[in-house]
């Protein structure tokens, strides 16, 4: 009777493995949700362009984070209970699903206070402002990186330079 070789069935599992790998890489994602209302996540910032000169100010952004703050504080005690959290998060997902961003209580102390209310946009107008000046013109609003356009319905990208529009 012919022994098997260990050597060799570590190869044939190694190589087998590697085929499949190689093979599940080369499949594309399925093609995004037509009916997803898809924005880049810089349109979070555009409406706080208090002047409307396409330019969003670090200043327009804190003024307008605090108005919005103010409104989602109903009892007006400075933060943010579970209902008032709620219907924020409930208003942002209905407004723009693809780039809503859920309030959350980082520090768990049971309410969302004004710092945890504007973490994600402080920290996406700080990603965004390129040069550090404070302001994000619309080169930096809009960069045409491919990543960040719409994909088209059949769930390519468009090309980098189509400005998004396929």
């Amino acid at each position: 009777m012919a022994k098997s070789c260990p050597m060799r069935a570590g190869v044939y599992v190694v190589c087998s493995l590697a085929l499949a790998l190689a093979a599940c890489g080369g499949q594309k994602p399925p093609p995004p949700n037509p009916d997803l209302n898809w924005h880049p996540a810089s349109g979070m910032l555009l409406k706080y362009d208090a002047n409307h000169d396409g330019i969003v100010t670090r200043a327009e952004l804190e003024a307008g984070l605090k108005r919005d703050f103010a409104a989602a504080d109903i009892n007006h005690d400075g933060h943010l209970d579970a209902d008032e959290a709620r219907a924020v998060n409930e208003e942002r997902l209905n407004d723009d699903q693809s780039t809503a961003s859920p309030l959350v209580d980082w520090n768990q102390d049971g309410f969302i206070d004004f710092n945890e209310f504007a973490t994600t946009p402080r920290s996406l107008f700080d990603q965004l402002d390129a040069n550090s000046d404070g302001k994000l013109a619309p080169g930096e609003l809009a960069p045409q990186t491919p990543h960040l356009q719409p994909p088209d319905r059949s769930g390519r990208q468009p090309p980098p330079d189509s400005g998004g529009y396929p």
